[in-house]
């Protein structure tokens, strides 16, 4: 991937914040490394969407709980995302779904 690709995705303040010190001042990750991350994370987000619909409309689960199994999924140390990246794309996956 080139930098001028790099550059040009879009890194959402939320997702920033995940990789920013406690002070929320300065990054703590090269953002080579964050870009990645957030694109993993996002890519997982748009994947998950035909998935969730399915447990919730097909087999009848609620909304609340098929975000609460994905992301307890995400939380195991085997996924390959930390358990912070978890809970992002688990409130991504809210918001593609349009739901609370």
């Amino acid at each position: 991937m080139s930098d001028d690709h790099e550059n040009q995705v879009f890194l959402p303040e939320s997702f920033l914040d995940l990789h920013r010190d406690r002070h929320r001042t300065r990054l703590r990750t090269p953002i080579a490394e964050v870009r990645a991350r957030y694109e993993a994370c996002e890519d997982l987000a748009q994947q998950l969407v035909a998935q969730a619909q399915h447990i919730h409309f097909d087999l009848g689960v609620s909304e609340e709980e098929v975000l609460a199994r994905i992301e307890a999924g995400l939380q195991s140390p085997d996924s390959g995302y930390a358990p912070d990246e978890a809970v992002w794309v688990a409130r991504r996956l809210a918001e593609l779904l349009q739901w609370d």
